[in-house]
């Protein structure tokens, strides 16, 4: 790989609203490194379009969730690529049963913290450390950090309310994180989906359907993997690159107050 090209790590990137990601860096010049649970063989015809799209690819199976699972995915991403450009948090869970905040359980809870807010506060940390070192020995090295969040961070839902904490703790990460590296030169922002149509919506799909005919978005239509994908590659490219701290919103208007 030469060491002009730019790389990223994106979490969840085989699949969904990572894998959107992952395509629109691809077209933009990126390298990838991709994180997932799934064995290699399930993921392969993914990387193997990616890599039809330019982009080198490694594919390193870890639970972000889990301390070994971080070490081996950032030790494997060193040891590919010299240097990381983009740091794109989206490995992300939901519940298994949505359950009402009078009756949820703690397991729920501990799982949605342990990989939608731990992972990746801990991942930022070791990849923050990595990005700093290069950028001290290369003050002109460009690196960023995206938090993929939901509008669960700012949208009560109290029939998943361990999901919605979960994404609000990563709204509030990506303000530390932004606080902590902007000395560094290293911007972070949020991008926060509304309603997007993944294997994850999927078991939704017809109360969302019945909500956008009934006027739920002001753009009324599902969003996309892809319409993620782009706003990410505008970051990534240095767009907002005096925004540090920014949340980017892509949810077709849902969340614009209304009368």
């Amino acid at each position: 790989m030469s060491e002009k090209r730019r790389s990223a790590l994106v979490t969840g990137g085989t699949r969904g609203i990572g894998l959107g990601v992952a395509q629109a860096l691809a077209h933009e010049g990126f390298d990838l490194a991709l994180a997932g649970r799934r064995d290699a063989p399930e993921v392969e015809s993914t990387l193997a379009g990616l890599r039809r799209a330019g982009a080198d690819v490694l594919y390193v199976r870890a639970d972000v969730g889990e301390t070994d699972g971080r070490a081996r995915l950032v030790a494997a991403t060193r040891e590919r690529f010299p240097r990381l450009n983009l740091l794109v948090n989206n490995a992300g869970v939901a519940p298994k049963v949505r359950a009402d905040i009078l009756e949820a359980g703690e397991d729920s809870f501990d799982r949605l913290i342990r990989v939608n807010l731990k992972g990746a506060y801990f991942l930022t940390q070791a990849v923050a450390r990595w990005m700093v070192e290069d950028r001290q020995r290369d003050p002109s090295f460009a690196a960023c950090i995206v938090n993929v969040t939901s509008i669960s961070a700012n949208v009560a839902s109290t029939d998943r309310g361990d999901y919605c904490l979960s994404k609000a703790g990563l709204a509030m990460a990506t303000q530390l994180f932004a606080v902590r590296l902007g000395a560094a030169g290293i911007p972070v922002y949020e991008v926060r989906p509304g309603v997007i149509r993944t294997d994850m919506t999927a078991s939704v799909g017809e109360k969302y359907d019945r909500l956008i005919e009934n006027g739920l978005l002001l753009q009324p239509r599902w969003g996309l993997p892809e319409d993620v994908g782009r706003a990410v590659a505008a970051l990534a490219r240095g767009d907002l690159a005096y925004s540090t701290g920014a949340v980017v919103v892509v949810d077709g208007g849902l969340t614009v107050p209304r009368l």
